[in-house]
């Protein structure tokens, strides 16, 4: 079955998919219906949030992934009608966003850690690239 994610960046070596922070863990919205995540997608960027792409995608792809990251995943059933405020976040996003994010604004500048290595370990790195001339 395919569903609709939110995604930021699509398609780049910046890739982000967007989660809510509940407690400690980390969910993943996974919507039947398109309209359902791009009326959320807009809600996320009404708060001043970067404007995350909806794509589909197959569901157990992304059960997987969640799997493999202690993610959780929930599904967002078309029509649904939150009951609860904890069930209202699968349609309305919360009020306060996480300030850091693991990904970057496609465009923003990567910052770059340098690299450190022992002075000895360059020279013999250097030694050997000469030796391939």
């Amino acid at each position: 079955m395919h569903v609709f994610v939110l995604l930021f960046n699509p398609g780049t070596d910046n890739e982000g998919l967007h989660t809510l922070q509940v407690g400690e863990h980390n969910l993943v919205l996974m919507f039947e219906d398109e309209d359902d995540a791009t009326r959320y997608a807009l809600l996320l960027e009404a708060q001043d949030f970067p404007a995350p792409s909806v794509e589909e995608i197959e569901q157990e792809e992304i059960e997987e992934f969640c799997q493999s990251t202690g993610y959780i995943c929930q599904i967002v059933p078309s029509g649904f009608v939150p009951q609860t405020d904890a069930e209202r976040l699968l349609i309305v996003p919360p009020e306060k966003n996480v300030d850091a994010t693991d990904w970057r604004p496609e465009g923003e500048a990567a910052e770059v850690e340098e690299a450190t290595m022992p002075e000895s370990d360059l020279d013999s790195i250097r030694r050997r690239l000469e030796g391939l001339l």
